[in-house]
């Protein structure tokens, strides 16, 4: 395959330059108070598991902002769009510019999915088949008048436990031959779940592209660590280091023989290392699986909101990120150094934020893929 090398450029002199590039936007809250409204977001099924609330900042006129979902936790057989740390995090996201949704998806039955293995693959796919639907459904809104002032082409998903389980497995799943055909055939799963559509589900809103800009985890983990590649979207997750529910390293799911297994952040960032995708972590030492549940009222989960903050903003757009590609020639300055994102001193790598440093003294920042 051809590589071909993109450059994303940016010229910043101060952090405060940053900012104002974005309007003081989407760092902290500008907004006293959110909208909610409420849709189905499948043309094809109409009931509750299909169910979204859409939050937009009151007073907001700005029509071009990203856009995140946000999927609830409860291990595939409970919960919903309504809990508190989907509500807190949708409120405080939004309150800083976003437009964000927290939304519910298919469920299992108690029973059948703690003893069987293939409806855990089943019920992960359908879960992701509907949220693949929703990040459709606001494409297509968008070329119907665009009623919730999204850019279409920043769309992050995430979640808590189960829910960023499926945020994972819809990005990094990239290919039907990517999934095991032993000892269960999780190919043919899919095939029974969508037929022709594939990956995209069976959930509808087709027509539309269902691809991210980037995850966010807040304590979970994915089957294999081999689906992050080179080519996959950014990565944000925090974790505790005592998490068994979805082990911190790899385990079973609930710490359950007859649950999948699960790896979480202290695997995944080696594997995103490794590969070069843009990624960082927050680990909480000796904390367990519970603590998001609580939302703003823990101060772990207020902590993870603005280290989540921190790790999108430069990927957004209102940075005025420009592209090059690498025939071009664009300045004939000196480069002193190279720095990442921390300040510390660097080669060129790819897939990375990096700080390049020249002899006129300006800085650009560039993100340079492969």
């Amino acid at each position: 395959m051809k590589k071909i090398t993109y450059y994303l450029l940016i010229i910043i002199t101060s952090t405060n330059s940053l900012i104002a590039q974005c309007d003081g936007r989407y760092q902290t809250e500008i907004f006293n108070s959110v909208s909610v409204t409420t849709v189905n977001y499948s043309d094809i099924y109409n009931d509750n598991f299909h169910s979204m609330d859409i939050y937009t900042p009151e007073g907001d006129i700005e029509v071009n902002r990203p856009l995140i979902l946000y999927l609830h936790g409860g291990s595939y057989y409970g919960g919903n769009k309504s809990m508190t740390d989907c509500v807190d995090f949708c409120e405080t996201m939004a309150k800083k510019g976003y437009v964000t949704a927290s939304l519910n998806y298919r469920l299992s039955n108690i029973i059948s999915f703690l003893t069987s293995n293939v409806t855990q693959y089943e019920t992960v796919l359908k879960s992701v088949a509907d949220v693949k639907s929703a990040i459709r459904y606001f494409r297509k809104d968008f070329d119907n008048g665009n009623n919730y002032g999204i850019d279409p082409n920043t769309i992050f998903v995430g979640g808590y436990s189960a829910g960023a389980v499926t945020a994972i497995h819809l990005a990094y799943v990239d290919e039907i031959n990517d999934l095991p055909t032993s000892p269960i055939n999780v190919q043919n799963i899919v095939n029974d779940i969508a037929g022709v559509y594939g990956l995209e589900g069976d959930a509808g809103n087709y027509g539309y592209p269902s691809n991210v800009s980037g995850v966010i985890s807040i304590a979970g983990g994915i089957n294999n660590v081999d689906w992050i590649d080179e080519f996959d979207e950014p990565l944000v997750s925090i974790q505790g280091t005592s998490d068994l529910t979805i082990n911190y390293n790899c385990g079973p799911a609930m710490n359950n023989p007859l649950v999948l297994t699960l790896c979480g952040s202290g695997e995944m960032h080696p594997q995103a290392d490794m590969v070069g995708v843009i990624n960082d972590k927050l680990i909480f030492t000796g904390e367990n699986h519970s603590w998001p549940a609580y939302g703003n009222n823990s101060a772990k989960f207020v902590q993870a909101i603005n280290f989540i903050t921190d790790f999108l903003f430069p990927l957004l757009p209102c940075n005025n990120l420009t592209y090059f590609n690498d025939n071009q020639n664009t300045t004939q300055k000196n480069i002193l150094k190279i720095t990442d994102l921390f300040g510390k001193e660097t080669n060129l790598t790819y897939n990375k934020h990096l700080f390049f440093l020249y002899s006129d003294g300006t800085v650009e920042r560039k993100i340079i893929f492969e």
